[in-house]
């Protein structure tokens, strides 16, 4: 026999609302990580040549700039092509950043997207790109390629041996930066803009290059 209030209504112990609501947000929390596409940035290049490593100091730009949100990598790739493989094969969206020798006029911003990729690779623009051509030609082989691969270049103005961009790079750097960051808004993500903006330690290294040639 249940007890009862006199009145024939039975008793029921009622589930706290700050407990359901705990509960709720656990769920969509859950939800949220099992649907948050994985996005890798990669920069790549050789910082000791100029503006061949603008796709590095883009990157490190964008982090300069910008907060970035759980979900989204970036990587200094450097030169190297096989090793980014794990990197790559592990993300869904893949954004790389590099200067890119089109044959436009220098500091010219270039987009190229999914089924274009391939035929840019064609071109053989330098060793780095080679190895990235292949790498993601083994992804596509395995069933592993992103489902989205996008790149965000500039036409380099000089490829000297030394570090630190050229003028005219350095001035077209927000443009590149403006650009992957569109790329980031077109795939659902939204970046929010630091307070001050950093300086990283590629951009300190230039500036100390600087300062000892003018000493």
């Amino acid at each position: 026999m249940f007890p009862h209030n006199g009145v024939g209504v039975i008793k029921k112990s009622l589930c706290p609302l700050w407990l359901i609501s705990f509960a709720l947000k656990i769920i969509l929390e859950n939800d949220k990580g099992q649907t948050m596409k994985k996005i890798l940035i990669i920069g790549m290049g050789n910082v000791l040549m100029q503006d061949e490593g603008v796709g590095v100091r883009a990157v490190e730009e964008l982090e300069n700039r910008f907060h970035i949100p759980e979900g989204v990598t970036l990587v200094d790739g450097g030169t190297t092509g096989m090793g980014l493989y794990e990197p790559i094969r592990q993300c869904q969206q893949l954004l790389v950043a590099d200067a890119i020798n089109t044959g436009a006029p220098y500091g010219s911003l270039v987009r190229i997207a999914n089924g274009d990729v391939p035929a840019f690779f064609q071109t053989k623009l330098s060793n780095h790109q080679l190895g990235l051509s292949d790498l993601l030609a083994l992804l596509t082989l395995k069933g592993e390629v992103p489902e989205h691969v996008a790149i965000i270049g500039m036409v380099p103005h000089s490829l000297e041996n030394k570090l630190g961009l050229t003028d005219a790079a350095t001035a077209g750097l927000a443009a590149m930066v403006t650009m992957l960051v569109q790329e980031l808004s077109d795939l659902g993500v939204d970046l929010q803009p630091r307070r001050e903006v950093q300086l990283g330690h590629w951009g300190r290294e230039a500036e100390r290059e600087v300062n000892a040639t003018c000493a």
